[in-house]
């Protein structure tokens, strides 16, 4: 027997081991909060209780309160309203703080706070290399509307973009931003399209009443739009627009019902979901036309009007505000609505992120 090559495999055994110990270690060293959901909960208007919590992809480790365990020192801020992913870092927008907390998304160590250029900002998007942000103004004025243009590089709002009343989602597709002008304190009814090579509004597209949400996909904007609410005096049902983002016209849209307000448009897997009321739809990418009934109703866990709401891994996420003053509640349901698990999470569950 040849010890000595014995020796030299065992070496080799043992280096390839410690290597592949190594990447592992590299591929877990990202933080606490890799490869799970963070909630961003929206807390009081007013209160300055907003909160972010933690739940694992395992669903095994929940944490409630994880930005204040990580950062006891420092308040998240006033009215939670969005998170943006850019690499490493979320930018966390706080609405009534006119602020934004920059964390490190694995760790939610905070990194710096941007300060000064915001009013009452909504939603956060990036485009070559600079943030995009949505911002109401004062509700008094509705001509003081804009997209807050932020330098990423030294966290300051450089410049700002006029738009319309009510700009609230944002997305980014091809150097162009896409924003849903929901109205603020009034009822829009169209999409900016912005290009940020001169940061100026190139077109704007009509679509319905109140658009609420809307996702990318081949080429294709989907909005759903709300409709004018009863207590508008002039209700009127939802739309689903479908943009052609080469001609950036309306290539075909659907009406609901003359009273169904449908809201929280995601996309997965080649399917639309969305919700109204308490009620969970679903239909093909490709539908021309709207599903008369739902696939399951949250109703069971007593939520009534969905408040959040997401679709990831065949998993469907709602939250519940409850009473929209004591802490809320996260439901996961599996695709056809069988319940999988729930949390008790902040006051308002405003949005899930996913951190993988």
């Amino acid at each position: 027997m040849n010890f000595k090559k014995l020796s030299i495999l065992a070496i080799a055994a043992g280096l390839f081991i410690t290597s592949c110990s190594d990447d592992d270690q590299k591929e877990k060293s990202l933080g606490d909060y890799d490869n799970g959901l963070l909630i961003l909960n929206q807390g009081n208007f007013g209160g300055g209780n907003s909160s972010i919590s933690f739940w694992s992809d395992d669903l095994l480790t929940f944490q409630l309160n994880a930005f204040s365990a990580v950062n006891p020192s420092i308040e998240l801020g006033d009215t939670g309203q969005d998170i943006g992913f850019l690499n490493e870092k979320a930018f966390v927008v706080m609405n009534n703080s006119n602020s934004i907390q920059v964390i490190n998304r694995y760790t939610l160590q905070h990194i710096t706070t941007i300060s000064s250029g915001l009013s009452n900002p909504r939603n956060i998007t990036f485009s070559n290399g600079k943030g995009y942000v949505t911002n109401w103004g004062s509700g008094m004025n509705p001509n003081d509307d804009y997209i807050a243009v932020i330098n990423l590089t030294n966290y300051t709002v450089i410049s700002s973009i006029p738009v319309v009343e009510g700009p609230e989602k944002i997305i980014e597709h091809n150097d162009n931003l896409y924003v849903a002008h929901q109205g603020g304190f009034g009822f829009g009814e169209t999409i900016s399209v912005i290009n940020t090579t001169n940061n100026t509004v190139s077109n704007t597209i009509n679509v319905g009443y109140v658009p609420n949400s809307m996702f990318i996909s081949n080429n294709t904007l989907y909005v759903l739009s709300g409709g004018l609410p009863s207590w508008s005096g002039n209700e009127s049902g939802g739309k689903l627009s479908k943009i052609n983002l080469s001609t950036n016209n309306v290539a075909s849209s659907l009406d609901f019902g003359s009273t169904q307000h449908p809201s929280n448009l995601v996309e997965e897997d080649g399917q639309l979901y969305y919700t109204i009321d308490s009620d969970v739809y679903k239909a093909s990418i490709t539908t021309t036309s709207l599903p008369t009934t739902p696939i399951f109703s949250t109703t069971a866990q007593g939520v009534y009007g969905v408040y959040s709401f997401t679709v990831e891994d065949n998993k469907i996420y709602v939250g519940d505000a409850v009473d929209y003053n004591s802490n809320g509640k996260i439901y996961i349901y599996s695709l056809n609505g069988s319940l999988i698990d729930q949390q008790t999470v902040g006051v308002i569950p405003a949005g899930f992120y996913f951190n993988d």
